[in-house]
Order: structure tokens, then C-alpha cells, then sequence
């Protein structure tokens, strides 16, 4: 297993065994795509399209934004060799993985995709049926039964970024929206500062793994990690410097923007984490099972209990059933583990 060669990152973080599956090859990119990326970036520029393998220079620092839509860029890879995509001179996303709209209706999702050995400035977003739990499209979709298994369906799954070095310049470095299924943060870190959090996990995606990574990222109110309605994701082995705000929250966003969440924030595993305080901090949660009960911190819908064909859903966090196991607290106390949900096992942290 190789470690991340980024400063003494190497040496702070365990070695991980992490086994995932090797994405199909799918060719490389052309000199046009070279040359398009290559440009300079304004500040409206619009993201090139990748669906060809890339592979950039230490010394390369590309500033065009880009995107990886649809089953076109499925199996792809990037790879930095440390070089640096700077999102810092164009408003669209630094890096999009995006599911597209077919003719008949439904969704192309690509994926497969692996981002490796790059700096990235600025933002990474994967998005199936909306931007975030708020878009049209999934406020809609979650008006019916069925709205879990649909938007996983039209989400990217099985998007892995491995030894990258996030540098937030204010928004959320990674964003996992709705139905995001098998993502994979490994080996990476995440620097500079969030107006929000460090990633998102959004309502109804899972089986993502946020592993062996350390965060020495400063958010200005919020949670380190966010885990809005989404289940069976792993969280292991990771290092927390001094995550004042909060570490890791568990909770269900109920309601903000009109959209119902369905899933509970349910089988989540937090496990041989480091959450790292120094002398004198008063800090919010390390690990918090239901910081919000259903309360929305922007409007009262949960507690209205709007009269839909969904009225008999439980709105509540329903964080329950996860497993926290293993954490280390240095500087800190177990009072920092909270559990505010059901059947919750809490056990071996220090």
C-alpha cells in the first residue's frame, strides 16, 4: 500500500487497506484537450469536458474547470503527478462529476472515475438529479415513494480521489449531493478555509468511505464532515486537527427547500479516528448521532408536519444504529461523543 507523500502527512496517518475496484481504461486525452485545458481561465469560463484519460506535470497548474458528465467519462482517470487544478479565477465548479439528462427522461450517471496526486483550489462536487438537496429536480423526485432508489440511480457512483490535497477558498471542497453511492476520499487532506463544512454527504447517498485522511481545515461555524441523511458509510482512520466546530455530524435536513429526506442517517461506521484539541478550546461534538432532531437550522417544516402522500414519515435525525468505535480524543473527553439517537453502539474510545 503506498502512503501520500504530502509534507509529514506520510508519517501522521496510518496505512489503510482499502481494496477497490480498478476502472476500465478509457484512452487518452488528445493535444485539443491538453491545449483547452491548458488555457487561462476567466472568470466566466466554462468547464472542459473530459472523457479520456489525463495525466498532468509536478510543475502544471491548470486553471480552466473541469468536468466529467455523463457514462462518456466513465472508467477514467486524472492524475495530477502532483500538479495543481486552481478553481480560484472561474466561478464553475473546479472539478464536476456529472450525471446528464437523456432524451427519454432518465439519467446518465457515469462511473468510475479516479482523481489522484493532485492540489486542487477550490471545489470538487459530484451531482446526479441536483446540485444539492435543494434542486428542483430532487425536491420533486422526494414527493413520492421510491425517491432513495431513484436518486442513486441517477447519481455517480464509485468516484475515488486519492492523494489529493483539498485547499478550500471559502466554499465546500467536496460535496457529495443526493444519491452519491460509493465515493472514496483516501490518503488525502484538506487545508485552508469553509464558510460550511469540509465534505457533504447529502440526503440519500451511501456506501461512501472517508478513509486515512487528515483534515487541518478551518470552517467558520460548521461540522468538519456532514452526514445529511445518508447511510452505511464508513468514516475510518482519519485525523481531526483541532475540529473546534465539530467533527462529525449526523443528522437528516429535514425539510430545508421543501425536499423531503427520506433516509436516516443509519449504519454509518466512525471508527480509529484522532480528534486532536489543544489546551484551553471549548469545542462542539467530536462525533454528534442526531444534532438536530428534526429541527432545521433555516425554517420549520419538520415541526409544521406539511400534509403530503409522505405525512406518515418520521422526520426526526433517526440517527441510529451507527457504530463509533476507536476514537481517540487527545486534549479532549468523552463528553465529545454524543449520542442523541437509538440502538447506537459507543464503545473503546479514549
Amino acid at each position: 500500500m503506498m502512503r501520500i507523500a504530502v509534507g509529514a502527512l506520510a508519517m501522521a496517518l496510518p496505512v489503510v487497506a482499502l481494496v477497490m475496484a480498478t476502472p476500465a481504461r478509457a484512452g487518452d486525452c488528445s493535444a485539443g484537450v491538453y491545449a483547452a485545458l491548458r488555457k487561462t481561465a476567466s472568470e466566466k469560463a466554462k468547464p472542459v469536458e473530459v472523457d479520456c484519460d489525463l495525466s498532468f506535470a509536478k510543475t502544471d497548474v491548470i486553471t480552466m474547470p473541469i468536468a466529467f458528465s455523463g457514462s462518456a467519462s466513465s472508467g477514467t482517470v486524472l492524475d495530477c503527478n502532483g500538479g495543481t487544478l486552481d478553481g480560484t479565477l472561474a466561478k464553475a465548479r473546479t472539478v464536476l462529476v456529472r450525471s446528464v439528462r437523456r432524451a427519454d427522461g432518465g439519467w446518465d450517471a457515469p462511473k468510475d472515475i479516479l482523481i489522484r496526486n493532485c492540489t486542487i483550489r477550490g471545489d470538487v462536487r459530484i451531482q446526479g438529479l441536483g446540485s444539492n438537496g435543494q434542486g428542483n429536480e430532487v425536491r420533486l423526485s422526494s414527493l413520492a415513494t421510491g425517491h432513495t432508489e431513484r436518486a442513486q440511480a441517477a447519481a455517480p457512483g464509485n468516484i475515488a480521489l486519492r492523494h489529493v490535497t483539498f485547499v478550500a477558498n471559502g466554499g465546500i471542497p467536496l460535496y457529495a449531493a443526493p444519491g452519491v453511492t460509493g465515493m472514496t476520499v483516501q490518503d488525502s487532506r484538506f487545508t485552508g478555509s469553509s464558510t460550511s463544512t469540509a465534505i457533504y454527504l447529502d440526503a440519500e447517498s451511501a456506501r461512501n468511505r472517508i478513509v486515512g485522511n487528515l483534515f487541518d481545515i478551518r470552517t467558520s461555524w460548521r461540522e468538519t464532515i456532514a452526514v445529511d441523511a445518508s447511510a452505511d458509510n464508513r468514516i475510518e482512520n482519519n485525523t481531526f486537527e483541532n475540529p473546534v466546530n465539530g467533527g462529525i455530524f449526523l443528522y437528516r435536513n429535514c425539510g430545508e427547500g421543501g425536499t423531503v429526506r427520506h433516509q436516516a442517517p443509519r449504519r454509518n461506521v466512525i471508527r480509529g479516528n484522532i480528534f486532536r484539541y489543544p489546551d484551553g478550546v471549548k469545542p462542539r461534538p467530536a462525533v454528534w448521532l442526531g444534532s438536530r432532531q428534526g429541527v432545521s437550522l433555516f425554517n420549520t417544516y419538520c415541526l409544521a408536519r406539511p400534509k403530503t402522500i409522505l405525512d406518515s414519515l418520521d422526520h426526526r435525525d433517526g440517527a441510529d444504529d451507527n457504530v463509533v468505535t476507536g476514537n481517540r480524543l487527545p486534549g479532549g473527553s468523552l463528553r465529545l461523543i454524543v449520542d442523541s439517537g437509538d440502538r447506537n453502539e459507543i464503545s473503546d474510545n479514549r
